[in-house]
């Protein structure tokens, strides 16, 4: 269960390293400067509330595939020692045309394995899905995916976060409008249901529906799928024709694993309380 109800009293956590690719990195809850938020950072600003000293490193880079996070990011967040670590991966795999799920699989095992010993709390999870015609296309991949992860979690004595499972995650309005990154709500909902999976009090409901939705007509679906398709699509296929990521050249936006003042990164980290999302023209 996701609810901290009948859980013992939650973990003292002073550290914290966040592995993956830009769901991890926070894309697309996106914060005045140009940079992202996301989940992650959330987390960590709700932990160093309550723990002084509290330490946050986060390694996550959009476009990683597994095979990258594997080399570059395991061994490095093993060697920090962290309480808490977080590895989501895999999906950027899952998502492409050609994916050996056994390849994926092995990778996330050897992952697991390295970072288990070494932290107090490993956290896995089952990604959400946009409900839409790219979820049903690769539906049987991920949940081939999140099957494995459980019975890894098991393994390993990491905790699962079912993200995939929560209905208000898949809602299409909860995700921005490239289609493939949630929302800051979708973002602040994430960081609940980590915060309440390790044992804490429930803040709010991140599994309360969204408000029906008002489905805008023809001509405005028409108008949001050329904006996505010009924006979005065109450019990630020139990305996959040419072998290029939407990560290269990019570092990680905490790579050490430093104090986290909330006090002086409110502005940046906090986040307003959970609150169902207004309709939109979102197709």
């Amino acid at each position: 269960m996701d609810s901290a109800t009948d859980s013992p009293a939650p973990p003292s956590i002073t550290s914290f390293v966040a592995l993956g690719d830009s769901f991890t990195e926070g894309m697309s809850d996106l914060l005045p400067d140009g940079g992202y938020r996301g989940w992650a950072d959330l987390l960590a600003a709700r932990l160093a509330a309550r723990t002084d000293g509290f330490r946050y490193a986060n390694l996550a880079v959009r476009g990683k595939l597994i095979r990258q996070i594997a080399e570059e990011q395991v061994d490095v967040a093993a060697a920090m020692g962290a309480d808490l670590v977080t590895l989501v991966g895999g999906l950027n795999d899952v998502l492409r045309p050609k994916c050996d799920m056994g390849r994926v699989c092995g990778l996330l095992e050897e992952s697991v394995a390295k970072l288990a010993p070494e932290c107090r709390h490993l956290v896995l999870m089952r990604s959400p899905g946009r409900r839409g015609p790219v979820l049903e296309r690769y539906r049987a991949r991920m949940e081939h995916l999140f099957d494995f992860i459980d019975d890894l979690a098991e393994r390993h004595g990491a905790l699962v976060v079912d993200l995939y499972g929560c209905e208000a995650l898949g809602d299409p309005r909860m995700w921005a409008d490239d289609r493939l990154h949630l929302t800051a709500e979708g973002h602040e909902r994430v960081a609940e249901a980590v915060w309440q999976r390790l044992g804490h009090e429930a803040e709010a409901d991140w599994h309360a529906a969204l408000p029906p939705a008002v489905l805008p007509g023809w001509y405005a679906r028409r108008v949001a799928d050329l904006r996505f398709t010009r924006r979005h699509l065109l450019p990630w296929i020139g990305r996959r024709l040419t072998g290029r990521s939407s990560g290269d050249g990019l570092t990680p936006k905490r790579p050490d694993l430093a104090p986290l003042d909330p006090a002086v990164d409110r502005g940046r980290y906090s986040a307003p309380d959970l609150a169902p999302l207004a309709c939109d023209d979102t197709p």
